[in-house]
């Protein structure tokens, strides 16, 4: 099955043209202020307006000789302008423009991924719902421990998405903010007025204080919670992983007519859309160390974070989007075995009804460490000898004496370990109306 997912809104975001698009609406947004301000003749400005423009092409030529990108823009731009291009970057520099527009790229693609994480939300909710009683072994340690249910798991990862898309709101609100305050962030030569017009015209706050940039903490958090949610996917991932095992075989990917699953073993079928998150995640925290080494700049900035959220802005929104889409694909066409889940159930005959002995010894009077021992020798020789444990523990005269036979029956079900499945997702998705 290929993905249909929103690389293609993410490209246009990052591309070359979106990126000079807003960099021309912070100049003229600028533009604008001046003028309020009296500093720029109106007809001035409309001329701006009218003939500000850009050549992609023609940029990319003249930084091959200026080196610097945003002189090669401006001057671009000043070749359609014509002589009112001088009011063009009055008293900005360089970064009052790259971080304005950094921050609304990021805006833009965070508000792609949240779309995304809604997607996985109605996703999750569906399958909790569709499994809540589908009953099938929880493990602690790779072991056996006692019955959940698949829709649980679900439900687990609908909440655990829910804190993400709540991160993802915080980290988008977080790198909400442009500056325009100069070379050193005192604005010398435009007072703090102009910045609050490009950055309300951006639909951006204007940071409280700055220096030639946007502090780089804003940002850390940015890719710190692109990193979270991708390891949120990388856990989710790895327990299909692990219940795809043939061993195990409790659920497995779709896997569409003429896929191959290697191309020596013709009988494989294998997890590849999961492993592709686990490897992706990868990336995103790598990306999340690299945007905490951009914090620590020289005095009131240096260049060397530049280099790095030219890569890391455009990847990590980019891979989050396709790990969020992949996946909610994932889990909508995921293939579940009941049966195979209450065949596992069975292949420790019972052993998971252990603490529910334990405790109602205790109940009747014993200390814990005499249960204990009791349950768990009875527990050891049924696994050994592969006998039934509740037949183990009626057969056992120290406990039925303590624990009436009728009882032990009525405890050895597994509805009792699920009773409260409802009440748990009241918790989960009924507190949400």
């Amino acid at each position: 099955m290929i993905d249909r997912y929103s690389r293609d809104v993410l490209r246009t975001i990052w591309s070359a043209e979106n990126r000079f698009k807003k960099w021309l609406d912070i100049e003229i947004f600028a533009c604008e202020a001046l003028c309020k301000l009296g500093l720029i003749p109106e007809k001035s400005l409309i001329n701006i307006r009218d003939k500000a423009g850009f050549n992609v092409s023609r940029i990319d030529e003249i930084e091959q000789v200026t080196k610097h990108d945003v002189i090669a823009f401006t001057t671009s731009v000043a070749e359609h302008v014509g002589e009112d291009a001088r009011y063009i970057h009055w008293g900005l520099t360089s970064s009052d423009i790259l971080d304005t527009s950094f921050s609304m790229l990021l805006k833009q693609s965070a508000e792609v991924i949240l779309e995304d994480i809604d997607g996985l939300l109605t996703v999750l909710k569906e399958k909790a719902y569709q499994h809540k009683d589908t009953i099938m072994i929880g493990r602690s340690h790779g072991i056996h421990a006692e019955p959940v249910t698949f829709g649980l798991k679900m439900a687990l990862w609908y909440d655990e998405m829910k804190r993400n898309k709540k991160r993802m709101e915080q980290a988008k609100e977080a790198i909400s903010v442009g500056k325009i305050s100069g070379a050193v962030g005192t604005f010398a030569h435009n007072p703090p007025f102009v910045e609050e017009y490009v950055c309300e015209k951006c639909g951006l706050k204007p940071a409280p204080v700055s220096t030639q940039i946007i502090q780089r903490d804003i940002y850390a958090e940015f890719f710190s919670t692109l990193s979270l949610i991708g390891c949120s996917l990388e856990k989710f991932s790895v327990e299909i992983r692990h219940l795809q095992r043939t061993e195990v075989s409790e659920v497995s990917e779709y896997f569409s007519a003429g896929q191959k699953g290697s191309s020596a073993m013709p009988h494989k079928k294998n997890p590849i859309l999961s492993e592709n998150i686990s490897g992706l995640a990868r990336i995103l925290r790598g990306n999340a160390l690299a945007s905490m080494e951009n914090v620590a700049l020289w005095h009131e900035r240096d260049i060397s974070h530049s280099s790095v959220e030219r890569v890391i802005g455009p990847d990590s929104t980019t891979i989050l989007d396709f790990m969020l889409v992949r996946f909610t694909n994932v889990i909508k066409n995921l293939l579940i075995y009941p049966e195979n889940m209450k065949e596992n159930m069975g292949k420790t005959r019972g052993l998971y009804y252990s603490q529910k002995i334990l405790l109602e010894l205790t109940k009747k009077g014993l200390s814990r460490e005499e249960g204990y021992s009791l349950v768990q020798r009875n527990a050891l020789k049924a696994w050994e000898e592969k006998k039934d444990f509740k037949d183990t523990i009626l057969a056992d005269s120290e406990i039925t004496k303590i624990i009436p036979g009728e009882e032990i029956e009525k405890y050895c079900t597994p509805v009792f370990f699920i009773r409260h499945v409802d009440d748990i997702f009241k918790r989960v998705f009924l507190k949400e109306i």
